[in-house]
């Protein structure tokens, strides 16, 4: 029997983090990760995060959104800023 995770990915990127989890699922099967909740404030990111993942809730700037908006969770990922690997 599989257990469900619940995540919610912060920063999100591009999905790195969900992308991640999706796979170690499907390799494990024991456990299962859903996530529900994702945050990302550019909105070419966000386009691509809702291509890559949808149905997955993604959300602009995290500062706007109140805690009582962000359903339970068992993880939480969050990206840190990347920019400066990026430009390198």
């Amino acid at each position: 029997m599989s257990k469900t995770l619940k995540f919610i990915d912060l920063f999100a990127g591009l999905g790195g983090f969900h992308h991640a989890l999706a796979k170690l699922g499907l390799r494990n099967g024991e456990v299962n990760f859903e996530c529900v909740f994702a945050s990302e404030l550019k909105e070419d990111l966000r386009k691509l995060y809702k291509a890559n993942f949808p149905g997955t809730p993604i959300y602009g700037d995290i500062t706007q959104i109140l805690p009582s908006q962000i359903p339970a969770h068992d993880i939480l990922c969050a990206g840190f800023p990347c920019q400066p690997f990026s430009q390198a």
